[in-house]
């Protein structure tokens, strides 16, 4: 802003201004798996992959799917489906995500978008919900969707 801008603010731009409220956002990455929404922070994703072929490996749970080699990297790959009770869908991709210094794909059936969620309309999940790769829940577009927080810290107890 200028000098001359300054000059010419008047008390009610100025007033409001002030009554701005910047609303606390986070980058949630949306995808879907089994008719659900899913959010999973911007932050633990480090990248999408379609058409990987993955490695199954013997004597692991069934959500499993198996590994990947990406660029030297053994990586872990969990169908969500599964990890749900659900059946197996062929036509998905992999979302490799991060917590700390772990990183493990995901098999989800579709990516999404990418939106600016205000963190303050996050509700937990109710207790003794059974949801343990669930940290939260929100509404979307005004309504008209429901995101369920994916929670990576709780998917890394499963790899």
């Amino acid at each position: 802003m200028s000098e001359r801008d300054v000059l010419f603010q008047t008390e009610d731009d100025l007033a409001l201004e002030a009554t701005v409220e910047v609303l606390p956002t986070e980058k949630f990455l949306l995808f879907i798996s089994d008719g659900l929404l899913f959010g999973v922070s911007a932050e633990a994703v480090v990248e999408i992959i379609t058409n990987h072929t993955v490695t199954s490996i013997p004597l692991v749970p069934d959500y499993v799917k198996g590994v990947i080699n990406l660029r030297g990297q053994i990586i872990p790959i969990l169908d969500i489906r599964r990890l749900l009770g659900r059946a197996d869908h062929e036509n998905a991709c992999i979302i490799i995500v991060q917590h700390e210094d772990n990183q493990v794909g995901i098999l989800v059936d579709q990516v999404e978008k990418m939106v600016d969620v205000d963190i303050t309309t996050i509700l937990p999940v109710p207790p003794h919900s059974n949801q343990e790769l669930v940290s939260g829940m929100c509404s979307l577009e005004e309504g008209r969707q429901t995101m369920l927080v994916f929670d990576c810290a709780q998917l890394m107890d499963r790899a």
